[in-house]
C-alpha cells in the first residue's frame, strides 16, 4: 500500500491540517493483529497507543493489546462489547467496523512494514510539535522570556524525540535481566577478572568496585589540595584510551571496558585540563611548561604525547556556571553525535539549579543537581563521575579522614550516589607539621612523613554494589598523577 500522506489543500488551512498521517495503513495494521494475534508481539514495544493519529485507531489498539496481554483472543467479535457505546466509532459505523478493518487478509503480510510507518509518521508530528512550541516560545516577549532556557527546552524535547520508542522505558522480563547479567560476568572473565564496567585505570580499584558501571553516579569528593581533579582526569583518559585500543583492536564496542569521555571542567579551562594530562603523560611538570624552562627533549616529549593522545574520544566543555538542565542537555547531543560512554562533572558545587529565585535555598539546589546527576547517568546510561568538595568539618578533627556527613551543603548527593569515593592525602596535612630542625619531634615527623610521602588513600565510603574499604594509590604530585601503588600483599610470588 503506497504512503498516504494528507497535506492542507491550500495555504490558508490551517497548520493542525497538515499533520503527516497514514489512517489507511492504521485501519490495514489494525485489521491484521485482529487476523493474527502473534503480530502484536512484534509491534507492540515500539508501538504505542498515541502513535496512532485517529483517536478510535489507538484505542482499539489499546484494546487490542490488553486482550492478548491477559492471553485473551483479539478479534471482532471480542472486541465488540468494548465499543459499542463508543460514540466517536459510532460515526465510522459503529462496532461493525471493526469487522470492516479485517476485510484484506493480504494486510497481514504487510503488518511489520505498517507499523514502522504509523511510528514515523507519529516522529514526524512530534517535531511539528517541537517546532511549534520553540516558534510560540520565541514569539512570546513577556517580561519573563528566558532565550537560553527555552533552547535548552527544546533541545532536550528533541532528544526525548530522537529516543523515543523501542524498549527504552519498559520494564525488563527476568529473561532479558538474565542475559544483561551474563553479559557483563562475560566481561569480567574475558577482562581476566574484576572488571565489570569501564576501567578506572587502578588494578587495585576496579578489582574493589569492578570498575564504573553504566548508569551509576560516582562522587569523588574530598578537600581542596587532595587531588580529587586529577584523580577524576586520570580516570576518564585511562577510559579512553582503552576504548581506542579495543577499536583498534576489532572489540565490539559494547564489550569495551573504555569509553567515550565528556568532561564538564567548570572550574578549569581546557586548555589547563589538557596541559595537566599532557605533563602526567610526558612526565614534563606543567610548571616547567608554564615558565617555559625545558629542555627540547622535554619538548619533543610534550608534542610526541600530544599526538598520540589526538585520537582519543574525548570532549571537554569548560562553559562556567552551566545550569544542570543546560549541563544534561550538552550530554544528551555528546551522547548523539559522539556516542560518549562516560561523563565527568568538575565540580558539583559549581553547578547551577534551574531556579531563578536569588534567595533560593542552596542545599535544594544541590538536591536538585545530584538528582539530576543520577537521572541523567540512567537517561543515557553512562557512569556519571562527579567531583565534589568537603565541608571544612574535616580541618576540625584529629583524623582528617573524610565521612560520608563531610559532603557539604546537602544529604542527598549520599543518597543518590550508588558510589562514593574519599581522596586522602596525609602527606598534604603533614607538611603543614613540619616541625624546626632543632624540634624533639622532628625524627617522628620524618619517619611519618617517609611513610605517607606520595601515597594517597582511596576511600570508598558508599558502594551500592558490594563491600566499602580503602585502597592505597601511588600520588606523583608535580604530574599530577595517580597509579597502582605496588604492596607487598599484592606483589606476586618470587620462587627459587
Amino acid at each position: 500500500m503506497a504512503q498516504v500522506v494528507q497535506l492542507a489543500e491550500s495555504a490558508s488551512e490551517s497548520p493542525t491540517q497538515a499533520l503527516p498521517h497514514n489512517v489507511e495503513a492504521e485501519g490495514a495494521l489494525l485489521g491484521a493483529l485482529m487476523i493474527d494475534n502473534r503480530l502484536v508481539e512484534d509491534v507492540q514495544l515500539k508501538l504505542r497507543p498515541d502513535h496512532f493519529f485517529e483517536p478510535v485507531h489507538g484505542r482499539i489498539y489499546e484494546a487490542i493489546l490488553k486482550l492478548t496481554d491477559s492471553n485473551r483472543v483479539a478479534n471482532p467479535v471480542t472486541l465488540r462489547p468494548l465499543f459499542e457505546s463508543d460514540e466517536n466509532i459510532k460515526q465510522l459505523g459503529g462496532p461493525a467496523y471493526l469487522a470492516q478493518l479485517t476485510g484484506s487478509g493480504a494486510a497481514v503480510i504487510g503488518a511489520r512494514d505498517f507499523a514502522g510507518q504509523i511510528y514515523d509518521l507519529a516522529l514526524l508530528r512530534a517535531l511539528i510539535g517541537v517546532g511549534r512550541d520553540l516558534v510560540e516560545g520565541a514569539l512570546d516577549t513577556s517580561e519573563d522570556v528566558a532565550p537560553l532556557a527555552q533552547i535548552e527546552r527544546a533541545e532536550s524535547a528533541l532528544y526525548s524525540v530522537a529516543e523515543e520508542g523501542g524498549a527504552e522505558g519498559k520494564a525488563k522480563s527476568f529473561s532479558d535481566a538474565t542475559k544483561e547479567a551474563l553479559r557483563i560476568a562475560e566481561a569480567a572473565l574475558n577482562n581476566g577478572g574484576g572488571l565489570t564496567g569501564i576501567t578506572t585505570g587502578f588494578d587495585c580499584v576496579n578489582a574493589r568496585i569492578g570498575g564504573l558501571q553504566r548508569s551509576d553516579l560516582i562522587i569523588v569528593a574530598g578537600r581542596p589540595g587532595m587531588g580529587k581533579t586529577a584523580l577524576a582526569t586520570n580516570m576518564a583518559f585511562s577510559a579512553a584510551e582503552r576504548f581506542l585500543i579495543d577499536q583498534r583492536d576489532g572489540i565490539d564496542l559494547d564489550r569495551s571496558a573504555g569509553a567515550g569521555i565528556a568532561f564538564f571542567s567548570l572550574e578549569m579551562s581546557a586548555d589547563q585540563l589538557v596541559t595537566r594530562v599532557l605533563a602526567e603523560r610526558s612526565r614534563v611538570t606543567a610548571e616547567e611548561l608554564r615558565t617555559g624552562k625545558i629542555s627540547h627533549k622535554d619538548f619533543q616529549s610534550f608534542s610526541r604525547a600530544a599526538q598520540d593522545l589526538s585520537a582519543v574520544n574525548f570532549y571537554i566543555d569548560d562553559t562556567p556556571g552551566l545550569t544542570i538542565a543546560a549541563l544534561r542537555t550538552r550530554a544528551r547531543r555528546l551522547k548523539r553525535q559522539k556516542n560518549i560512554g562516560m561523563v565527568i562533572v568538575d565540580y558539583l558545587q559549581l553547578l547551577q539549579g534551574t531556579s531563578k529565585s536569588s534567595d533560593a535555598n542552596r542545599v535544594q539546589e544541590i538536591s536538585e543537581i545530584s538528582r539530576g546527576l543520577k537521572t541523567l547517568a540512567k537517561e543515557l546510561n553512562v557512569p556519571v563521575v562527579a567531583c565534589a568538595q568537603l565541608s571544612r568539618a574535616v580541618e576540625q578533627r584529629e583524623d582528617k579522614r573524610p565521612q560520608l556527613s563531610d559532603l557539604r551543603e546537602s544529604g542527598s548527593i549520599e543518597q543518590d550516589a550508588d558510589i562514593v569515593m574519599f581522596v586522602y592525602r596525609e602527606e598534604y596535612y603533614l607538611a603543614g607539621k613540619q616541625p624546626p630542625d632543632d624540634h624533639p619531634d622532628l625524627a617522628a615527623w620524618q619517619e611519618q612523613m617517609s611513610r605517607a610521602y606520595g601515597v594517597a588513600e582511596l576511600i570508598i565510603a558508599k558502594n551500592r554494589h558490594g563491600a566499602t574499604g580503602k585502597e592505597r594509590l601511588r600520588f606523583e604530585g608535580k604530574y599530577t598523577k595517580f597509579s597502582d601503588l605496588a604492596e607487598e600483599d599484592r606483589l606476586p610470588e618470587l620462587r627459587s
